[in-house]
């Protein structure tokens, strides 16, 4: 596995399809900040917290501009039931062998488990912050808006 990404890295190159198919990818984000949060798997109790949490906040992540992702190691038909089943407003991109996570560096918990790590990713590509926690999924929304305020208030105009 490639060393864990730090803030200051440049992202690797995004490009993955979601639940329905479409190719999400990070240089097509013109600009805009990214939020991508790589979680174990699909209708577990702490996934489904993490997504939900990102859901409930979703408005105020886009309201500072943001671009909110998903991603694990599951396939489209399982990402498409989990989004239908909670509502989810962003994209779940299915990385099928693990490449993107990776790529990322994104370290497994327990040396079995895959991560839960979140990243915020400046419009030019730069990884601003970089959130790792297991338990606390809810967490990561938390952080990645503090990470995106930050962010928002440091540029100018």
């Amino acid at each position: 596995m490639a060393a864990s990404l730090a803030p200051g890295d440049h992202a690797p190159l995004i490009a993955l399809t979601d639940q329905n198919g479409v190719e999400r990818r990070s240089d097509q984000l013109e600009g805009r900040p990214l939020v991508l949060f790589f979680y174990p798997k699909d209708d577990t109790p702490g996934c489904t917290m993490e997504v939900c949490a990102f859901r409930d906040n979703h408005a105020s992540l886009t309201d500072l501009g943001a671009e909110v992702w998903g991603v694990s190691g599951d396939d489209a038909a399982s990402h498409r039931r989990f989004s239908d089943r909670h509502s989810l407003p962003f994209p779940l991109l299915a990385d099928r062998g693990n490449q993107l996570r990776r790529a990322f560096g994104v370290p497994n918990a327990l040396f079995v488990l895959p991560g839960r790590v979140t990243y915020v990713i400046d419009g030019s590509g730069v990884i601003r912050h970089v959130f790792e926690n297991l338990l606390d999924a809810a967490a990561h929304v938390r952080e990645a808006r503090t990470a995106l305020e930050a962010l928002t208030s440091a540029s100018p105009g």
